[in-house]
């Protein structure tokens, strides 16, 4: 399957009359080969999979497709190390970037970048899911694994190969709308196209250096908006909305609302600041700039249309703490996950009330649901080993001597 992401590059070598045809040619056949050879070897094979194989299929899938995903930008000349970085940054939907003058870069690559991100999106686990039943393996940890919040017990169809091909059809279809009103909006149809791709994914990639502010559009950046907190929602609320007929779902469910709270806090804080700072010349553009990197940054997106790192005082900061709780779970969004920062917040308030009222007997609760205390422990567990990760990766980035932004965004990324 990863070896059809070279074909729509290839196509673009012929349309433009581009070079490197016979990259994207070589690296297709090559993988295709390489993964039929391994599905004929394997489809008769029907393996139990426990957690642990579940967990070491997860990181292969990762690992193997990043370093592979690296080859065409190795021979477009890029180093070994930058190559993989970059690869690594699609996959992960990460969105950072070693290359410099994407606008000059031929069409093929910039697409390939952006279908890498589409990619590992979503897709990635879910795609898996779908493919491991067709090869004889179980996939049901994977699935209990990629989906682990508030509805990450509950299948959504009884098969999971329907509930893969479903939420496959949310994001494909997520894609479509969002490349078309692009395009709407006043994009080429080659940006519209591979900015949908990314937007999608939340990974942040451009075909410009100057990311969605080469456009300078008003409209473009409200359709981006739109997209990142489509994107950053569950998509198993997107399932229940869509294809269980009940689209105010998004309204009842105690982790979108939750989230949205946050960016709204955030956005509100940004605009008092901003004007209170007379940063820009008119409110409307403090509006327009607090919403857009607001959503951007906290749904892990990366998209700008300027360098928010020169906001005053606390903003850029309070951007990145936004970024460290993150978006919904069953997203393509990055962070914590909104809802273990709801369940944390709650336990906290639970705490609290047991400190004022001993004898109280209380009970967490999100929404109508009760909070076991053993998810509770796994969350906090959770929590103590990213916040350890987190800042024993900030010591080494720092130590190379980056500035704490920096070295703060970098890890957060």
């Amino acid at each position: 399957m990863f070896s059809l992401s070279f074909v729509p590059p290839l196509i673009l070598t012929f349309t433009y009359e581009e070079s490197g045809r016979e990259i994207f040619l070589y690296s297709f056949i090559f993988f295709f080969i390489l993964g039929g050879s391994i599905w004929a070897a394997t489809r008769q094979q029907n393996l139990p999979l426990n957690i642990s194989d579940g967990f070491i299929i997860t990181t292969l899938f990762w690992v193997v497709l990043a370093f592979a995903g690296s080859i065409p930008f190795y021979f477009f000349g890029l180093s070994v190390s930058d190559a993989i970085f970059e690869s690594v940054s699609g996959i992960t939907t990460t969105g950072a970037t070693t290359i410099v003058g994407l606008d000059s870069l031929p069409k093929s690559i910039l697409l390939y970048r952006q279908l890498l991100q589409w990619i590992g999106g979503m897709g990635l686990i879910v795609l898996a899911v779908a493919v491991m039943p067709a090869l004889g393996i179980g996939g049901g940890q994977l699935y209990k694994m990629e989906l682990p919040g508030s509805h990450g017990n509950q299948k959504l169809t009884p098969k999971i190969t329907d509930s893969a091909k479903a939420l496959w059809k949310i994001y494909v279809g997520l894609t479509f709308i969002c490349a078309m009103l692009y395009f709407l909006s006043g994009m080429t149809l080659f940006d519209s196209i591979a900015h949908s791709l990314s937007t999608v994914a939340g990974g942040g990639f451009s075909t410009h250096d100057e990311s969605i502010g080469f456009f300078n559009s008003a409209i473009i950046e409200t359709v981006c908006i739109i997209f990142m907190l489509l994107s950053a929602a569950s998509f198993a609320v997107h399932y229940v909305a869509i294809f269980g007929g009940k689209p105010l779902k998004y309204f009842y469910d105690s982790e979108f609302r939750f989230f949205l709270s946050v960016v709204l806090l955030i956005i509100l804080l940004s605009l008092i600041v901003h004007i209170l700072s007379n940063s820009y010349a008119d409110v409307f553009s403090a509006i327009s700039s607090s919403i857009f990197h607001t959503v951007s940054i906290v749904t892990t997106s990366g998209f700008t249309t300027e360098n928010f790192s020169l906001w005053p005082g606390f903003l850029p900061y309070l951007l990145l703490v936004g970024a460290f709780m993150g978006a919904c779970s069953q997203s393509v969004g990055g962070g914590i996950k909104a809802w273990r920062v709801l369940i944390m917040v709650n336990q906290a308030y639970k705490e609290i009330l047991k400190t004022i009222h001993p004898n109280a007997v209380l009970t967490s609760k999100i929404g109508t649901k009760v909070i076991d205390a053993k998810i509770a422990e796994k969350v906090w567990g959770f929590f103590s080993i990213y916040v350890f990760i987190f800042m024993f990766l900030l010591m080494a980035m720092l130590g190379t001597g980056l500035s704490f932004e920096t070295a703060f965004s970098a890890v957060g990324a």
